[in-house]
């Protein structure tokens, strides 16, 4: 067994049971080095210098890490006003926020519109709706290419079962549509699901989408989504993304169209979790252990509030154990299911898990959690939300966003 924790310096110079005692428990701890470094890796994956790389807001929204994105050189693309909002406060200029909206108002249309963020449609009603209110408009339109990926048929978003985008069937009356109120039509995107390993699918999905872009004449950008993914088993060994074989193929394709269209078109990526998921873990607290007739169970603070996927897609995540900040390596394991302090026969972070011998009071580290776990922790139980503090580059931690408190459960009501 190794420690992926020690083995990267997670924790900089600092020890978790520092962190955990300082800051409560449940708390999430990012990494700032490799946040930057996988924001880098994906600005490398196209050879292009108009190529662009889009931060994923609604994977983790935190000021802090927007702004370490905008400082790295990325754009951005936002799911609603909020993260609109959110954006423009961490300093995006309204140029560099992409809205990929689904089924919206037009309440949401204005405010994206009186912001000058550009606008992606998916739907010939919603072309219609923004035609109505911004006659003579710029958007872009979301395409279906017909093939969907992701780890769980509820983050698959491309294929002939999801909400999203307009099929190829439907293009003539979008473009059509779109005609009618003078909309331009400059930026075609796509996205075909979250987390997977293999580029086959995508790549074959991004030869249809581009296939479907030659239908629109005067395009300024294409954004090929992303959805690339990351190791959750990797103290298993599982193996990393293949981003070099990966980025050759999508190279040869992207300049293969571009010289077949016939015009320098600005090339996008939203690669989601990939940047943000190995940048961030959860540090709990083991507070009970208990056997229910054959079955072991971890109780700790890391309930489904504070980390919904395993409850929601049965997701796995790694899990370290740490005991005087030593993480235990050697030592019998033992088949337990790790769960949490919720109201919920479903609150389980890890069902039938070999881990070692843990003890009360131990911490438990739950890696790859910087991409959609802070971003998707409710108060539900009227549980309060952790604190989120970041390891610098320095290697010391700072504060970025307080634990809530009980005065924080009442600040909406009148």
């Amino acid at each position: 067994m190794y420690s992926y924790t020690e083995a990267c310096r997670f924790f900089g110079d600092m020890f978790p049971e520092d962190l955990a005692r300082r800051y409560g428990t449940p708390l999430y701890v990012y990494n700032e080095a490799i946040l930057r470094e996988r924001m880098r890796e994906m600005k490398s994956i196209l050879k292009d210098d108009s190529f662009t790389v889009n931060y994923s807001i609604k994977t983790n929204s935190n000021l802090s890490i927007l702004k370490i994105a905008l400082d790295e050189g990325l754009s951005a693309d936002a799911m609603s006003p909020g993260e609109i909002h959110v954006l423009l406060e961490a300093g995006f200029p309204s140029e560099k926020i992409f809205y990929v909206a689904n089924n919206v108002s037009e309440d949401e249309m204005r405010y994206a519109i009186d912001r000058n963020v550009m606008i992606s449609l998916d739907s010939v009603s919603q072309i219609e709706r923004f035609g109505k209110i911004n006659p003579g408009g710029r958007c872009a339109i979301r395409l279906n290419p017909g093939i969907g990926a992701g780890h769980h048929a509820k983050v698959v978003t491309a294929g002939k079962k999801t909400k999203f985008a307009v099929a190829d069937i439907d293009i003539d009356t979008a473009i059509e549509t779109a005609n009618r109120f003078a909309l331009r039509i400059v930026g075609v995107n796509q996205h075909i699901g979250s987390h997977f390993m293999d580029s086959k699918k995508f790549l074959e999905a991004l030869s249809n989408f581009l296939s479907l872009a030659e239908q629109f004449e005067k395009l300024e950008f294409v954004d090929f989504g992303g959805g690339f993914g990351i190791p959750y088993k990797k103290l298993s060994g599982e193996e990393r993304f293949d981003i070099e074989e990966f980025s050759g193929k999508l190279t040869v394709m992207v300049r293969e169209w571009k010289k077949k269209y016939g015009r320098n078109v600005v090339f996008k990526s939203e690669p989601g979790r990939y940047i943000a998921a190995e940048s961030g873990i959860i540090l709990g607290r083991v507070q009970t252990i208990k056997h229910n007739y054959s079955d072991k169970y971890i109780g700790t603070d890391v309930g489904m509030n504070v980390l919904i996927r395993p409850s929601m897609y049965n997701s796995w995540h790694d899990i370290e154990v740490y005991r005087n900040n030593t993480p235990i390596l050697d030592g019998d394991v033992e088949e337990v299911t790790v769960v949490g302090n919720i109201c919920e026969t479903g609150d389980i972070l890890a069902a039938r898990r070999l881990l070692p011998q843990i003890e009360e009071g131990d911490l438990i580290c739950v890696l790859d959690t910087g991409a959609y776990g802070y971003s998707m922790a409710s108060s539900y139980n009227n549980r309060l939300r952790p604190a989120e503090v970041m390891i610098g580059m320095d290697g010391k931690e700072r504060l970025i966003r307080r634990r809530e408190t009980l005065s924080d459960l009442m600040t909406l009501f009148p």
